[in-house]
């Protein structure tokens, strides 16, 4: 790095700056002649514009913006004090390069002087001539300067004059490809061609083999006729790997030049900067001083006056060849700012005034560079598709800020429009440090911080330039992105909220993505209530409950003789068949006959689990509510309930006074039983909800869920000893029942006997009750074992809601333990009533009954140990997505994944976590050892993710490693969303929807399906159709090479394209016979747009 002096203060800082702060009349010189400008029009666009218009707001001079029709909406016209139209009927570029209509407005509206920024207008001698002759003032050179140095060849000459040395090439522009082709032939490949009357890249192109000669002299002159109005061209030898270094001039009307120091702009893509470095890194001092020199003397030479940069190449061996004088202001003029404290725009205006540069406290020996300074030109083009533009509409903008950075933009906010017609340039991100190393870890500090959403930008490569060792510790040279294709090794940026928001947009404007996979239709036939008997309810266990409290309820239940049923009819039988989805009117109506013909039923389950969550976000009813309607209907009989332990109805552990709270609120409005459990079988998230269900005054039935099979010596890991000694926690506790929670069906007879008989001898008290799922169709003869081997209570449901994957069938239960010691005292034909009700209201819900896709239960659950609900839930899903012939797949993934997660208990909420990683695995077609390998690397469902933290509690044996251990465990990021509303259909077809994401309004284009049909587009390029071509990106069609019939080969030029001002041929990617052409020149297209069919 340098070793200037870094003071700050003194004389050295009589720069721009501070003499803005100066009156204007107390820097009058006998040698100046003052001509004070009050407005000023910038004949330019974007970031450019706004610059200016700052730094004549600091001035207190008022400002004037001219716009393009397409520019309408841009922020340039906004920040200035007055902005007109000009160009009209004209193209978007063609707007800015309208001489006539820019100094009209100037005349009209009193306009003292013209900045023309960069590009455009910005080196054109006639311009800057007709400012002069409709006397305004052009902020910028002579028009004979710009002339001179505009004209690439005759700055050549000049600066071959003043001693510079120079690049051998053609002394005048060339006027044909046949001049081309000699000076080819002479000075042999490689050669460049450039832009005679322009600068930024345009027109710019590298040729390194004779055939590309042709097409390389009608891009660049295209190039250069469009971005300059002047397509004349010269051409040069081309120096490899050179370092692009330029030295920043300012000069006065006096005669006085001096220099601004140099910077490094050899980081380059299709010869336009990317990167910008002042001063320049590791450059050798003697040389400095010479290009120093050079740039002054060639300045001095041609009498420049204002800010202008002299650029020039240094090749390899430390020679320096002058390129050329850009005599404007140049794009990254905003380093060389930030390391001399010069303000190169106030300069610039006040030269224009008259003002001498002694008069500014700008003398050579007072400009010392302070530090370094880095800029970004971060841009809408996707380096991945070879820096190819991006269109369309910021989503999200984020920016970078803080110490030590400066941003320069225009389009960089949400809401903003990219179009095609401009250049790609988003805002400029300037790093200052007191070295390289300082600057540039500022840089990749507020470039992480960038959040871009909407369109693509190279914020990826930037990065990856910022962490490359040669960059930061070495020197660079303009091949430096060519030689390094690990910089396209580009971090997929993760876009969770948008992603979100696209999907929560679509289903907005055109619903649920997932079709029901059936057609059938509610029936017409409502179900006819069975006859009721006049007068109160039988006596019932509910009427033991109120009079001697949950012990002696107990008790009574523990004495009675015979087996005592558990109902699920009203809830978990229609959550496994029907979704949940029974509304309350139909469980109000059979309400009264359950009262009075099943008043002997232990309990009846109607409430907990998902009965919350759909009743709210499907049925639109309050549970509430469906809890006292029953209460009143059905007095006789104990209401029960499951309560998720600290979970209590949600997915997601809850406060401890919420829980006591949702407790007793639930016993007020008529809930006697509450059924505890954790999905892991945590106890203590057991313990809080047992303590909350007592202290609410409820009856506290403790439920162990159960898996595994105690039958078999080999799994042991759920022995029957295991069992035992949690329910030894469970009655120590205080619970009142004690239950065996069997999910999924996986109690088979011999088991039964075992668990229920072990728990018997433990525990001759306690009444014990076990719940199961008929999956396997094993689930009357297990229920009868447990009753045989001391069970109290058993879990049945109506026979037209039982069976599958729903509890066992009443009937058969009440059958079987008939003129037994087992004898529930039901009357069989009350059951056959019953469920005849149930059987015409089941087709009421047949768009949501099981049986649209699953046919039968299936052993199977042996060795995936699915659920009972979500095994229904997981067909019906595999159908939805089309992956019904997958299913087993699915259920093999799940015996998988369970196995991944190290043999967990599976009940809500920890079911839900085996299911997301089983159809993880599927949809990336991954196995259990691939899982394994990858999980340092794979992102995994949140579920999943969160288990493995803990937020459900600690499972039996731990979590399991090194899978844990492997998976990043990412912690507080929570998306807040809230959708706010939906826009009016655009041209386009897209609905704009509206959200609140963490507190800030988002919104998102989505297109509207239905509405997209009744409306004609461009066709898109279909990519599994041989012969289709799509542009490569939006654009405008310049040239159509070909036509119906022609025959091309692979490679051949089919078309070119232009955006952003730059041009791009369209090949051919194989050969054959144009068989449709679907674009015509100046038509617009869309990326993915269809320009063409090839038929081989």
């Amino acid at each position: 790095m340098l070793s200037y002096i870094t003071v700050r203060g003194g004389i050295s800082l009589l720069a721009v700056r501070r003499a803005c702060v100066l009156s204007r009349s107390a820097h009058s010189a006998p040698q100046s002649k003052h001509r004070a400008i009050k407005k000023v029009m910038v004949a330019n666009r974007g970031e450019i514009a706004i610059r200016v218009f700052r730094a004549c707001t600091e001035l207190g001079i008022r400002t004037v913006a001219v716009y393009s029709e397409q520019d309408t909406g841009q922020m340039h016209r906004q920040k200035a004090d007055e902005a007109y139209l000009i160009g009209k009927g004209l193209p978007p570029v063609a707007a800015y390069l309208h001489i006539p209509d820019i100094i009209k407005v100037a005349k009209e509206n009193n306009v003292d002087a013209i900045h023309p920024g960069y590009g455009f207008l910005s080196e054109r001698s006639d311009f800057a001539q007709a400012c002069s002759d409709a006397g305004v003032m052009f902020v910028g050179p002579t028009p004979e300067t710009v002339r001179k140095m505009g004209d690439k060849v005759e700055a050549r000459s000049l600066a071959i004059s003043a001693g510079v040395p120079v690049v051998p090439g053609t002394d005048a522009p060339i006027s044909s490809l046949q001049e081309a082709q000699a000076f080819a032939q002479t000075y042999g490949f490689p050669i460049i061609f450039k832009a005679a009357y322009g600068g930024g890249g345009r027109g710019m192109r590298v040729v390194r083999e004779y055939e590309e000669l042709e097409e390389n002299y009608q891009r660049a002159y295209s190039e250069a006729l469009t971005a300059f109005g002047n397509g004349a061209l010269f051409i040069e030898k081309f120096i490899e790997k050179p370092r692009h270094i330029e030295v920043q001039i300012l000069g006065d009307k006096y005669g006085n030049v001096i220099h601004l120091y140099e910077r490094d702009c050899s980081i380059q893509r299709r010869h336009q900067k990317v990167v910008e470095i002042a001063p320049a890194f590791q450059l050798d001092p003697h040389l400095r001083d010479r290009l120093h020199a050079d740039a002054v003397n060639l300045a001095k030479l041609v009498g420049y006056e204002n800010a202008g940069t002299v650029e020039f190449l240094v090749d390899k061996h430390g020679k320096h060849y002058f390129i050329e004088v850009n005599s404007r202001l140049q794009v990254e003029h905003t380093v060389t700012e930030e390391i001399t404290d010069v303000d190169l725009v106030h300069a610039q205006l006040h030269v224009c005034e008259g003002r001498s540069l002694p008069e500014l406290g700008l003398k050579q020996d007072k400009i010392r560079v302070n530090g370094c300074a880095i800029q970004c030109r971060v841009t809408t083009e996707d380096p991945a598709r070879g820096f190819q533009p991006d269109t369309g509409r910021i989503e999200v903008f984020r920016s970078g800020e803080g110490m030590g950075i400066r941003l320069d933009s225009a389009s960089a906010f949400q809401g903003a429009i990219i179009s095609p017609h401009y250049d790609s340039l988003l805002v400029k991100v300037i790093a200052s440090g007191k070295d390289l190393p300082t600057a540039a870890s500022k840089m990749s500090r507020a470039l992480a911080e960038f959040r871009v959403r909407g369109v693509k930008t190279n914020i990826p490569f930037l990065q990856n330039v910022f962490s490359n060792h040669q960059f930061l510790h070495s020197t660079v040279d303009t091949q430096f992105i060519d030689e390094n294709q690990e910089l396209f090794n580009l971090k997929p940026t993760q876009n969770r909220a948008q992603k979100l928001l696209h999907y929560l947009g679509h289903v907005m404007v055109n619903g649920p993505t997932t079709p029901i996979p059936v057609k059938a239709k509610p029936s017409s036939t409502d179900p006819v209530i069975p006859s009721v008997t006049m007068g109160d309810p039988p006596v019932g266990f509910r009427d033991v409950l109120l009079r001697d409290g949950p012990e002696g309820f107990a008790k009574a239940v523990r004495a009675h003789k015979g087996l005592l049923l558990m109902d699920t009819t009203f809830r978990d039988a229609h959550q496994s068949l029907l979704a949940t989805r029974v509304r309350t009117h139909d469980l109000k109506k059979i309400s009264p006959f359950v009262s009075h013909n099943f008043s002997n039923l232990y309990s009846l389950e109607n409430w907990g689990g998902a009965t919350f969550d759909v009743a709210m976000r499907f049925l639109s009813e309050c549970p509430w509510k469906r809890l006292q309607e029953l209460r009143a209907l059905i007095p006789n009989v104990p209401f029960q309930m499951l309560l998720r332990g600290a979970n209590a109805v949600g997915y997601t552990n809850y406060p401890d006074n919420a829980v006591f709270k949702f407790c007793e609120v639930a016993k007020e409005n008529g809930m006697d039983i509450f059924r505890v459990f954790d999905s892991l079988n945590y106890l203590p998230n057991m313990l809080l909800g047992m303590e909350a269900a007592g202290a609410a005054g409820g009856v506290v039935e403790a439920a162990i869920s159960y898996t595994g099979d105690v039958s078999d010596p080999m799994r042991q890991k759920y022995s029957l000893d295991y069992y035992v000694k949690l329910a030894d926690e469970l009655v120590k506790a205080g619970t009142h029942i004690l239950c065996i929670k069997d999910m999924a069906g996986l109690l088979k007879p011999e088991a039964s006997k075992l668990l229920i008989g072990a728990l018997r001898d433990r525990f001759p008290d306690v009444p014990i009750h076990v719940h199961t799922h008929d999956t396997a169709g094993a689930g009357v003869a297990a229920m009868l074992a447990c009753a045989e081997a001391g069970a109290d209570v058993v879990d049945v449901a109506v026979d037209s809601m039982a069976g599958m994957t729903s509890q066992p069938s009443m009937g058969a239960i009440v059958a079987c333990a008939k003129r037994t010691k087992l004898d529930t005292g039901i009357a069989l034909e009350k059951v056959f009533d019953y469920s005849e009700y149930w059987e015409v209201a089941r087709g009421l819900y047949a768009p949501f009954d099981c049986t649209a896709t699953m046919k039968s239960g299936n052993a199977d659950v042996y060795e995936n140990e699915i659920p009972g609900g979500q095994y229904t839930n997981l067909h019906f899903q595999a159908h939805s997505m089309g992956l019904g012939n997958k299913f087993k797949e699915v259920k093999k993934a799940y015996a998988e994944a369970n196995k991944l997660l190290g043999d967990l208990i599976k009940v809500t909420p920890s079911s839900k976590i085996v299911g997301d990683l089983a159809q993880f695995m599927v949809q990336n077609s991954l196995t259990r050892a691939e899982v394994e390998e990858r999980a340092d690397e794979l992102s995994f469902p949140l579920s999943v993710v969160e288990f493995l933290q803990g937020y459900i509690g600690i499972p039996h044996g731990g979590f399991p490693e090194p899978f844990r251990s492997k998976v990043e465990l990412e912690r507080g990021k929570i998306l807040h969303i809230k959708a706010l509303a939906l826009g009016d259909l655009n041209k386009a077809g897209q609905r704009e929807v509206f959200f609140e994401l963490n507190g800030q309004l988002r919104s998102v284009l989505v297109k509207d399906t239905v509405a997209m049909k009744e409306m004609k587009f461009h066709p898109k390029a279909q990519k599994s159709i041989k012969g289709q071509v799509g542009a490569p990106m939006p654009g405008k069609v310049l040239e159509v090479k070909v036509e119906v019939g022609s025959k091309v080969e692979k490679g051949q030029p089919l078309c070119v394209l232009s955006a952003m001002k730059m041009e791009t041929v369209v090949n051919s990617p194989m050969a054959g016979t144009i068989k449709a052409v679907h674009v015509t020149a100046d038509a617009s297209l869309e990326g993915d747009d269809l320009i063409l069919e090839i038929e081989e």
